[in-house]
């Protein structure tokens, strides 16, 4: 017998740029990313509730691209939301496109709109020729301060949430202020749960931060707002580019504290609870159970939750207490999926500190059943 071992080494470069009206005629900063990279064609994807809020944007996108050197083979409008990662007709309808318009490896597909729909089109761009140049535009403040900056694309599949998908670097990402603040106010207040996140499992004083700037953030006060966003997106990217499993070869994913159960809940309503929500509960139940396993002092936990509560973030959903036919919380399947996901060892990160997680390998499902309870009282106490 004979055996070769070859290491192959691959770098990425991960450029983030915040800014705002990327497509006005002054901004240089999407036609800078685009000549450093000296792909040939481009086309725009856009969400179409983002289409709607901004009648100019198909407009100014074309007037901006006419400036360009470069093959602009238009844009396409298509319905986003989590519907467009129910299946793959999203993903089969972009490759039909980029087909079409004849992209290949060194051109661009700009996309633009939520985060489910940057997940869909990025899933498409990422298998069309094994890889066209992905530039993202989030355009809601969960996909600005999180997954926009991230390195996957999914869909969902076997009543599964993000089941296929790819680890696929994006060429650049665009988070425009401008698009930010053109949200409803909850959903411009939910997405900053992943902010809470990523402070509580990376950076105590970011927590201190959100923590003293409390009101301005419920309040949606736009320097506030964007600050923190900026502030979560790089904390995000930082641990990706730097944390030492950028494509989660291992077991340890710290960025999806409060997920195994957020995930489960989407699943389980039919993704009509939302992501953001879901992760509120999610981060809720985790840090309660933290406390209550004895790693995390109560105090704390109290802390976290004040947080949630000021910036209006629900802390349970019924959900939580749907029953399957033995009796057992339904949610807690979703324990057994991280688990598969993973691997087969279950690793879920709790918390310690604030800004200091560990990774656990068991969960009292007693104990957690005890921490919903006391989820629901909590929020029935507020009426």
């Amino acid at each position: 017998m004979s055996r070769y071992d070859f290491q192959i080494p691959v770098t990425f470069k991960h450029r983030i740029v915040f800014t705002r009206d990327a497509f006005s005629a002054g901004n240089p900063a999407l036609a800078e990313l685009l000549s450093e990279g000296g792909g040939r064609r481009a086309m725009v994807f856009v969400e179409e509730t983002v289409a709607a809020v901004w009648p100019d944007l198909l407009d100014d996108i074309l007037t901006y691209f006419s400036e360009l050197d470069l093959d602009f083979r238009g844009t396409s409008v298509f319905p986003g939301g989590e519907a467009a990662k129910a299946d793959d007709t999203l993903v089969k309808e972009v490759w039909a496109a980029i087909d079409a318009a004849h992209l290949d490896r060194h051109s661009y597909a700009l996309v633009i709109g939520g985060g489910a729909f940057l997940d869909a089109v990025g899933y498409a761009a990422a298998t069309a020729h094994r890889g066209v140049r992905l530039v993202r535009f989030p355009t809601t403040t969960l996909s600005q301060d999180d997954s926009g900056v991230g390195v996957k694309c999914a869909i969902n599949s076997f009543g599964k949430k993000n089941w296929v998908g790819s680890f696929a670097v994006p060429y650049a990402v665009i988070n425009d202020f401008s698009f930010l603040h053109s949200q409803d106010e909850e959903t411009r207040r939910g997405g900053l749960i992943e902010a809470v996140k990523v402070a509580l499992v990376r950076d105590r004083e970011f927590f201190t931060w959100i923590e003293e700037n409390l009101e301005l953030l419920a309040a949606l006060e736009p320097e506030a707002l964007e600050a923190c966003v900026e502030k979560s997106a790089l904390l995000h990217a930082r641990h990706i580019a730097t944390g030492g499993d950028a494509f989660e070869t291992g077991s340890s994913r710290p960025l999806d504290f409060g997920h195994w159960a957020a995930h489960k809940l989407e699943a389980m309503t039919h993704y009509q609870l939302f992501h953001a929500p879901a992760v509120g509960v999610g981060l809720a139940l985790d840090t309660l159970y933290s406390a209550r396993a004895g790693l995390l002092s109560f105090s704390i936990a109290t802390q976290v939750l004040q947080v949630l509560d000021g910036l209006g973030i629900s802390i349970y959903h019924p959900a939580l207490d749907w029953l399957d036919d033995s009796g057992r919380r339904r949610v807690f399947d979703g324990l057994d999926e991280f688990r598969e996901h993973l691997g087969g060892e279950l690793t879920v990160l709790l918390l310690k500190d604030l800004g200091e997680g560990v990774d656990v390998h068991e969960i009292d499902e007693v104990l957690l059943g005890e921490c919903i309870n006391e989820l629901r009282t909590r929020w029935e106490s507020r009426g």
